[in-house]
């Protein structure tokens, strides 16, 4: 199962990007299973090296910051952390 995590501070383009998000992976066939969280908090946010918000982490990695990516996109990113997930 994917973690994949919203970074903001609940602005309208976090909560954007959020349901965006939510859309794009409940839509993907095959289904992908994972876990949304959100990142509200300023000092986690910056954790992650992220200086730009809405941003989306998957498995800990940015990969997106500052803008809201096409469902697609989103997508594709998933696809290729479970690919990785599920490698031996």
């Amino acid at each position: 199962m994917l973690t994949v995590k919203i970074l903001g501070t609940g602005c309208p383009n976090c909560r954007r990007l959020e349901a965006e998000t939510r859309a794009a992976l409940d839509a993907a066939q095959p289904p992908i299973p994972y876990e949304l969280v959100k990142v509200t908090d300023f000092m986690d946010i910056v954790s992650y090296g992220v200086l730009a918000t809405p941003a989306l982490v998957i498995n800990e990695t940015v990969v997106s910051a500052g803008r809201i990516p096409r469902p697609e996109q989103i997508v594709h990113w998933a696809r290729q952390f479970e690919q990785q997930t599920s490698q031996p």
